[in-house]
């Protein structure tokens, strides 16, 4: 399945893949969920309790952290990368890009990164307490 015509955000999201998953009589595990937005969500905690492989195609912060892998791309293509690697068990990046460029498709800046996003603001008053001493 590509695509599902109309179907509400949210929870609805959740009965249309149950619906879906009960028609075809496929196992959750084999469902592979790819979403952007904060309707995704109930969505992929859905998918991951039932086992499922979950994708985020967006920086949304709400989801990022709930997907098992988060790629950013302008390609529909690059959401073969955690299934190559993570359903198939292909890790290796060699014959990844060999896979692709077999396609006629060059991978090009590919980097894996963790983010840590930060809200530092100065407080009103410097705090008196000293940093704690960090044992190694």
């Amino acid at each position: 399945i590509t695509s599902v015509a109309r179907l509400t955000a949210g929870y609805g999201k959740v009965t249309t893949l149950d619906a879906l998953q009960e028609q075809l009589g496929i196992s959750y595990e084999r469902i592979i969920y790819v979403g952007d937005g904060s309707s995704d969500i109930h969505v992929m905690l859905h998918v991951n309790r039932c086992e499922g492989f979950t994708i985020a195609v967006s920086e949304n912060r709400h989801l990022a952290p709930i997907a098992r892998r988060t790629v950013l791309s302008d390609n529909a293509l690059s959401v073969l990368i955690p299934i190559l690697e993570d359903v198939v068990g292909c890790r290796d990046r060699a014959q990844i890009r060999q896979l692709f460029e077999g396609q006629g498709v060059d991978l090009q800046g590919w980097e894996k990164t963790q983010v840590d996003r930060l809200t530092i603001l100065e407080t009103a008053r410097p705090a008196s307490a000293s940093l704690p001493k960090v044992s190694a």
